[in-house]
């Protein structure tokens, strides 16, 4: 039996979840019933031309969800029983956190001609593609077995040595040992969420944040409490009166070049977050997977607090290629086995040919000279979308100082879902603010990817929507 399930390489999505998606809509809509076997992992990746490894991660969360039940030597099959996401009486209920997922997943599906003002992607003519060619030709010729192989549990190790030097530009210490190399930063996200959380734990997050990251924590059965982000960073007194009446075992933090607002977190914020990170026993994850954007090093949460609170992440799927899912995860050497132990157990390993990419383009001097050329073409787009966007009337949360993000709204609009609307007829796609929301708040803000915002189309809906009736 092959899944009627469309997979789309294109959209951004990670493979691993539109399988869990298609895979759960078949069941909800009633074409599955209890005890219906699903294809076997081989005959899925072959039916839909895909790498076991994502249909072996999907067909596990799923079982942790209590859609499958997997029964050793035969197979899985659809659950005679959906269980709740914990397996404890009253807890919540996993299709309704994975409806929520699904939704998040889909809201970036856009339509294949417009113009994708909200992507969190960087244009394909932007990319080094002749480097990236070199790179996987050289690979090709000179380590063929990378082709076929598992990548080793932590990764490579080349590639984690010219990780422990970029880390060390940073004023980082840690040794090739404390870092981990994952599928995308995504993965490292989903590591630290299984090893460090469980259901009913509290979470604090930004708010607003990283969208894809609420859904993550709403399928672990995760309680989220938004900090809000200001210009300088978290909210301080907020998160100080929230730590009187919560005890948080995480804080999730976007450093640098935060998304979606753009904004850096200011020193004297940085260190008073640690500071209360020691006093209130909870550790920070810091997401740097716009590290590379930067052209003047900043100090960041690790390298102040040298990974006694912080726990790093990541990676270089933001500038190198989103299709070499390259992220890595830097903690203390426990942490790092014991997340490199799940790492093994939920996706039996990494993709050895991605990482020789990587390496062969660092190596080669390929890579530094693309970040050079794209750092200086962000900066000019992010110059020219901010003055863009005021010319026509808008207001900018804070003009970036790098990174791919302006975080921005129409004045007298109070709900950003009819700047959604407005750009529909022209062509242009955006997300509503409150998709970066932890609970899917109402916000007049939207996020727009300068990258996009010289096209034709964006400066027809940035005049469009200003002149929208309150």
């Amino acid at each position: 039996m092959k899944l009627d399930i469309e997979l789309d390489r294109e959209n951004g999505v990670p493979l691993t979840d539109q399988i869990v998606t298609g895979v759960t809509t078949w069941i909800r809509s009633r074409s599955a019933h209890p005890g219906a076997k699903l294809p076997s992992i081989r005959q899925f990746s072959t039916d839909h031309e895909v790498s076991r490894f994502p249909v072996i991660e999907a067909y596990d969360r799923l079982v942790s969800l209590g859609y499958l039940d997997s029964r050793p030597g035969s197979g899985f099959y659809v659950a005679e029983r959906q269980r709740n996401a914990s397996g404890a009486q009253g807890s919540s209920d996993p299709r309704r956190a994975e409806d929520e997922a699904v939704h998040i997943l889909q809201q970036f599906n856009h339509p294949g001609e417009s113009l994708k003002l909200g992507s969190g992607f960087i244009p394909e003519a932007w990319r080094d593609m002749d480097g990236l060619g070199q790179a996987i030709r050289h690979v090709s010729r000179a380590d063929p077995t990378s082709l076929v192989d598992y990548a080793t549990q932590l990764g490579n190790a080349t590639l984690r040595e010219h990780l422990q030097s970029r880390l060390g530009q940073l004023g980082i210490e840690a040794d090739a040992s404390q870092i981990l190399i994952t599928n995308g930063a995504s993965q490292a996200l989903d590591l630290l969420m299984r090893y460090m959380l469980k259901a009913g734990d509290m979470m604090f997050v930004e708010d607003p944040g990283y969208y894809n990251l609420y859904g993550l924590l709403k399928l672990h059965g995760v309680k989220l409490v938004g900090i809000p982000r200001t210009r300088s960073g978290p909210d301080l007194e907020v998160l100080q009166a929230q730590l009187r009446i919560h005890r948080p075992k995480l804080f999730f933090v976007n450093s640098l070049f935060h998304n979606p607002t753009g904004t850096t977190i200011a020193p004297p914020v940085a260190f008073r977050l640690l500071q209360l990170a020691r006093e209130h026993d909870f550790r920070i994850i810091e997401d740097d997977i716009y590290a590379d954007f930067q052209t003047d090093v900043t100090d960041r949460l690790a390298t102040l607090d040298q990974l006694e609170h912080v726990i790093y992440v990541g990676g270089l799927s933001k500038t190198l290629s989103s299709s070499l899912r390259i992220g890595y995860v830097v903690a203390d050497n426990a942490t790092i086995k014991d997340l490199a132990d799940i790492k093994m157990l939920t996706s039996i390993g990494g993709s050895r040919f991605a990482e020789a990419v990587a390496v062969a383009m660092l190596e080669r001097g390929a890579y530094r000279k693309y970040l050079d050329r794209l750092r200086r073409r962000m900066r000019d787009a992010l110059g020219a979308a901010v003055q863009a966007l005021e010319a026509s009337g808008w207001e900018v949360f804070e003009t970036p100082l790098g990174g791919k993000f302006v975080w921005a709204r129409v004045p007298h609009i109070a709900d950003s879902m009819r700047l959604v609307e407005c750009g529909a007829p022209l062509g242009v796609t955006v997300a509503p603010g409150s998709y970066f929301r932890p609970n899917a708040e109402v916000s007049p803000w939207i996020r727009i990817n300068a990258a996009y915002a010289s096209d034709p189309r964006a400066q027809a809906f940035f005049d469009a929507a200003a002149r929208l009736e309150p």
